[in-house]
């Protein structure tokens, strides 16, 4: 399968092409949506069990994500009929075929975090940028300083 970053396209992409990628990027990239998939790559989670893994996520957001997910298809929920309800989720088939890329995202991310920040410091000396001028740095639950 070839990719727009390995060759050069026969034709112009179309719009709504790049549009759905646009909108399936923003999803599969959020912090959160990577997270939730990450974890249930490893086994079926209950909500709680996730947050708890996560760390950081509020209800509100685990829940949209989670809903995101289900809608596009990359998670199931499952309901049990019990009281008090107990409620799994667990990666689609589809899913699943999320893991190996996201693994070699995370794998490139940890191999070049010092490059980039190098690179980045670069950059800023260069052209006089003030430590209060810089982008905030996006900072992820879980990560360490």
């Amino acid at each position: 399968m070839s990719t727009p970053f390995k060759e050069a396209p026969l034709k112009p992409v179309a719009s709504e092409t790049c549009t759905a990628m646009g909108d399936i990027l923003n999803r599969i990239g959020d912090k959160w949506s990577v997270m939730i998939v990450g974890h249930l790559t490893h086994k079926t989670m209950r909500f709680n069990e996730l947050r708890h893994a996560i760390g950081g996520i509020s209800q509100r957001m685990l829940t949209l994500t989670l809903r995101n997910l289900e809608r596009d298809g990359l998670v199931t929920r499952t309901v049990f009929p019990e009281i008090p309800p107990r409620v799994e989720y667990q990666l689609t088939d589809l899913g699943r075929t999320l893991t190996d890329p996201l693994d070699a995202l995370w794998r490139w991310a940890a191999h070049n975090q010092f490059a980039v920040k190098l690179a980045r410091d670069t950059y800023d000396s260069a052209h006089g940028v003030e430590q209060e001028d810089r982008p905030p740095e996006r900072r992820y639950a879980g990560a360490n300083r």
